[in-house]
């Protein structure tokens, strides 16, 4: 959906605030801005001004993921969502998603814990057949584990700039450097000239040293002359 870091974060807020505090659902623009800059169940933790959330709500609306929803005769404006009607999604998609856009990358064992205002996985297997089908919806995307770490962790694929971290496949023997994280590894020079190949005598190891000694004894001797020692 190429969704920026604001609007990720003013969607994620109108979906946890529909299930978490209904009856404080739709958000005016203030309590928007309240729940987008909370300190905790938030990662990273950010401070965004109300211009910032008005234009993510602007932009979620040209894009028909929010809308305003006031009363009849109210005087502040408010929001709901509606990912879940373009992208129909149950009730624990939606969850997993929504802690997905609020906290970052996360374990099926996090996900499990931290989804359980919004609902409750009876078991990991539901956590884990759920992202199944996120996956199949290319909505979620499975990372490669950490090292030390045992379980896999996921992240949502709604973001413009794709994934946390794609690391580019290992180059072939011999081949160009790859990229990582968006960034070119630099070709390697060689730090110290690469030792002549035996030219005479290259089945005798002793015959070879022999003569590469006695070319540098050489280059010495025409170097001393040179310098007129």
């Amino acid at each position: 959906m190429d969704l920026r870091p604001a609007e990720i974060r003013v969607l994620g807020c109108l979906m946890e605030k529909q299930r978490t505090t209904p009856d404080q659902y739709p958000l005016s623009l203030n309590a928007l801005r309240l729940a987008c800059n909370q300190s905790t169940n938030r990662d990273p933790v950010v401070n965004y001004d109300e211009d910032v959330i008005r234009d993510a709500t602007t932009r979620l609306q040209r894009r028909g993921l929010t809308r305003l929803a006031s009363g009849a005769g109210s005087r502040t404006a408010k929001f709901r969502h509606l990912l879940a009607e373009r992208l129909p999604m149950d009730d624990g998609e939606q969850a997993i998603m929504c802690v997905l856009m609020l906290r970052g990358p996360q374990t099926p064992g996090e996900l499990k814990q931290r989804t359980e205002r919004m609902h409750g996985f009876a078991a990991l297997a539901d956590v884990d057949e759920t992202l199944e089908r996120l996956i199949g919806r290319e909505l979620v995307l499975r990372l490669p584990r950490r090292p030390g770490q045992k379980e896999e962790r996921y992240e949502h694929l709604l973001a413009e700039d794709g994934p946390e971290a794609v690391v580019a496949d290992p180059p072939a023997v011999g081949g160009a450097p790859t990229e990582r994280f968006g960034v070119a590894a630099p070709a390697s020079a060689p730090l110290v000239p690469t030792p002549p190949a035996p030219t005479t005598a290259g089945d005798d190891p002793l015959a070879a040293l022999a003569e590469r000694v006695g070319r540098l004894e050489r280059e010495v001797a025409e170097l001393r002359d040179a310098l007129g020692g």
